[in-house]
């Protein structure tokens, strides 16, 4: 069977008494785990781990590496011409997709430790490498001991019945074939006009990271006097993230944002002038930025229900995940997964999995106990049990989410465990900051649990296609958790020395969801009155955009983050549709969507790896900016960060156009 191509009926359900049998036979014995998959694919670990991290931060949004590492495992392979590597091209981009599962379960909760120490200074709140580390690594590990079993279920059994978008769109990067080494260099070129465009920006102060409505004095006096303000940052990272999202989920996002920020906050200053926001400001005479500080909580609730209608809509999977363990553990399935297995069903022995699940459960409870939990039994007991019970029951919902739309509402789910933790925690005894602190481990462990299994279940469907051995896929899943993780932790604390996560400093490092976190569970630590009313406005919304059948998490997703990280998003996705739809042939529009994802997979992959560098820089104490960085707010920054921008999507078009 040529390399080529995949069987026909790979993306179909199989008919009564067919067998799918995937590209390299269960007979065969590919190359699959060697010297050359495990270097390349640590290495992508740690790069991507690097780049997702500081862009999720920065902005909010996670871009999945898969398919960047994927283009990259191709093109080596094909430009030093190594004979049949698609076994090992599968094993490179199994392991160095660990970066972004783990990224998300760090950044999405952890960060918020930062802003909490930064709001209460005398609660002596510590953050360290070895705690953020270790919530990384046992949630990572929990997550794929928690999904193996559900291989054969998700994977095989409804074979032909999930789209698995992302597993899709890898696999067949993977059987490019001739083309393999064609798209090395274009990846590489746009890396590094992405990478040298935002490091003109964030080291040099080249120009504005941001075009705003009030680059000049009659837009400032606009924006008092009627609250509408505009912002568009300019990176090239954002622009390549808004190609790959697509128009439609960029559009829905956007919306999010129009509705708090240009109807929200103006109706909030017209109808509710004396209203009181923080620091004493009323809403007559605050900023719009000031209050969307307020309205976002708005965007809270919208993400919390989200989550629940995620919950909601998987509930049979969650019902049946019971009786899919309980025969995945039992002895007729251990006698399945011997030597007569065929090679492309094997799994890790499931002895071996609840083993490693009760190493799993200890270490965890040692963590909560000597670290998190300040010594007190009770309240490790209690913390273990919330994070295993939610781990294991949202398992199934996350993979369900990977497979049906590529997307994890991991942010939602996180959020409902940390309102339980802190329900629970608080009705035990625990609250205050110290409640808080544990809170947010406890989510961090679950949401990176979460991340994790939603993502692995792409690399074993893509094995599945293909025919890897999902027991070596499983195996050295564990490797590159390890790395990810200390990568992510590391990336995490450069950042908040150089930046810095302060309630304040959200236009410099967005951390949306962390923000989130810290914002729901900090009313229910400290006895406080949460804006229970903002909230379940959100939830409302939430509920009727789901009505509708547009995706409540996008929607609440653009309520939450600033205006200038979301505007750039619907620039991208607008370019990939002008792109994608200038020709009559539908082959061309698709060729020419292609190259665009490849040059906005380097645009996203360089910004994001010289912002980590720009912000290495910062942490050792070297400040190149022009000016001192005055420039870069000034009109004529702001002018020039306009010309360069609109040059760079110029670019990305040509680029994208020459495809005939």
């Amino acid at each position: 069977m040529s390399q080529n191509s995949i069987p026909e009926n790979a993306f179909r359900p199989l008919k009564e008494g067919e067998e799918y049998e995937p590209l390299m036979p269960a007979k065969a014995n590919p190359r699959e785990v060697t010297a050359w998959s495990l270097v390349w694919g640590l290495l992508m670990a740690v790069i991507f781990s690097a780049a997702t991290a500081y862009l999720g931060l920065k902005v909010g949004q996670v871009f999945e590496a898969a398919i960047p590492i994927t283009i990259i495992a191709v093109g080596l392979a094909g430009a030093t011409k190594r004979k049949d590597p698609l076994g090992e091209n599968v094993m490179i981009q199994s392991i160095g997709a660990c970066s972004g599962m783990i990224v998300a379960g760090a950044i999405f909760t952890l960060p918020a430790l930062y802003i909490l120490d930064a709001k209460f200074p005398d609660a002596d709140i510590t953050v360290s490498f070895f705690e953020v580390f270790l919530s990384s690594l046992l949630g990572g590990v929990i997550g794929i001991l928690f999904l193996i079993p559900f291989r054969k279920y998700f994977v095989k059994e409804k074979h032909g019945e999930y789209p698995f978008p992302e597993a899709t769109a890898s696999t067949q990067v993977l059987l490019s074939g001739e083309g393999q080494s064609s798209s090395a260099l274009p990846l590489v070129i746009a890396s590094a006009i992405g990478g040298i465009y935002d490091f003109a920006v964030s080291t040099f102060g080249a120009w504005a990271e941001n075009f705003t409505s009030t680059f000049c004095s009659l837009g400032e006096q606009f924006a008092m006097k009627t609250k509408l303000y505009f912002s568009c940052n300019m990176s090239a990272a954002l622009l390549g993230m808004g190609y790959i999202i697509g128009l439609k989920y960029a559009a829905i996002m956007c919306a999010g944002s129009v509705l708090i920020w240009w109807i929200a906050v103006p109706a909030i200053a017209i109808f509710w002038p004396e209203l009181q926001l923080d620091k004493g400001v009323v809403a007559g005479a605050a900023t719009p930025q000031e209050i969307f500080k307020y309205a976002k909580d708005i965007g809270i609730g919208g993400i919390a229900m989200a989550g629940i209608i995620g919950v909601w809509n998987s509930r049979s999977v969650i019902l049946g995940s019971f009786s899919l363990i309980r025969a995945a553990f039992s002895k007729k399935d251990e006698a399945e997964n011997t030597k007569e297995t065929p090679r492309t069903q094997r799994d890790i022995s499931m002895k071996i999995i609840a083993i490693a699940l009760v190493v799993a459960f200890l270490a965890t409870f040692l963590f909560f106990q000597l670290d998190v939990m300040g010594g007190n039994l009770l309240y490790s007991c209690v913390a273990l049990a919330i994070v295993f019970v939610i781990s294991f029951l949202f398992t199934t919902v996350a993979a369900n989410a990977i497979a049906i739309v590529g997307s994890n509402p991991v942010s939602g789910m996180t959020l409902m465990t940390l309102i339980l933790a802190s329900l629970v925690m608080s009705t035990v005894g625990l609250k205050g900051t110290s409640g808080m602190v544990a809170a947010l481990v406890m989510g961090g462990v679950v949401c990176t649990a979460l991340a994790s299994a939603g993502a692995f279940i792409t690399d074993l469907k893509i094995g599945y296609w293909l025919g890897s051995t999902p027991a070596k896929q499983q195996t050295y899943k564990f490797l590159g958790i390890l790395v990810s993780a200390a990568t992510a932790a590391g990336v995490i604390m450069i950042l908040n020395e150089a930046y810095g996560f302060t309630p304040d400093n959200s236009d410099v490092m967005a951390a949306p969801q962390a923000r989130a976190m810290a914002a729901v569970i900090e009313p229910m630590m400290m006895g406080k009155g949460a804006p229970w009313l903002l909230y379940g406005i959100g939830a409302v919304i939430s509920l009727v955009m789901n009505a509708c059948g547009i995706s409540a998490l996008a929607f609440a997703l653009g309520m939450f983050i600033p205006l200038q990280l979301n505007l750039p998003l619907i620039v991208g996705g607008a370019l990939n549709w002008f792109i994608t739809s200038r020709s009559k042939d539908a082959s061309v529009n698709a060729a020419r969507g292609e190259r665009g994802t490849l040059l906005a997979s380097g645009f996203i992959a360089g910004g994001a790896l010289m912002g980590v560098v720009s912000a290495a820089l910062t942490f050792m104490g070297l400040n190149l900016a022009i000016d001192g960085g005055n420039w870069m707010t000034s009109t004529g920054g702001q002018l020039l960060s306009l010309v360069a921008y609109i040059a760079l999507i110029v670019y990305l078009y040509k680029a994208c156009m020459k495809v005939k």
